[in-house]
């Protein structure tokens, strides 16, 4: 019966009965087939390995870190360059880097400069990662998606 060795059609009172005989409980496994298909188990044990199940698989799932590195539309070659090493160890430490150009005010006029920003720090980095999102222009924001390469 509980062991899952047993495996029978039994009308759904029978297998009631039976599960109170047992002192455990009915659980319906698939109710998608005909007839349903159900085990005698205890319930608190099955929500318990179900919830043990879950967090399993989620520990395994990798998680992934996106940095963000800020840049305007005149970014100095010293800034380009202290930005540029903080991007390296991001990349090659497995997190994701966003750049983005930020305009504020009047400093929209300069769209193309901060593309050329943008590609120039993607050159800058390409032995250490690849550019998984070419510069889009977003309201405000130019932004870059740069991804670390595999080792």
């Amino acid at each position: 019966m509980g062991d899952g060795i047993d495996q029978e059609v039994v009308p759904i009172e029978k297998a009631l009965q039976m599960a109170k005989n047992a002192g455990l409980d009915l659980v319906e496994i698939s109710s998608t087939t005909d007839p349903p298909v159900c085990k005698i188990i205890d319930y608190k044990k099955f929500l318990y390995e179900q919830k043990r199940k879950q967090k399993e698989i989620k520990a395994k799932t990798s998680k992934v870190i996106v940095k963000e590195i800020r840049f305007g539309p005149h970014t100095e070659d010293h800034d380009f360059n202290f930005k540029k090493n903080h991007a390296i160890s991001f990349l090659k430490h497995g997190a994701k880097v966003r750049a983005y150009v930020f305009f504020r005010g009047r400093t929209i006029l300069f769209k193309e400069q901060g593309e050329v920003l943008l590609l120039k720090f993607a050159q800058e980095l390409e032995e250490f990662g690849k550019v998984e999102q070419l510069p889009v222009l977003d309201g405000k924001k130019m932004t870059m998606i740069l991804s670390p390469k595999k080792k």
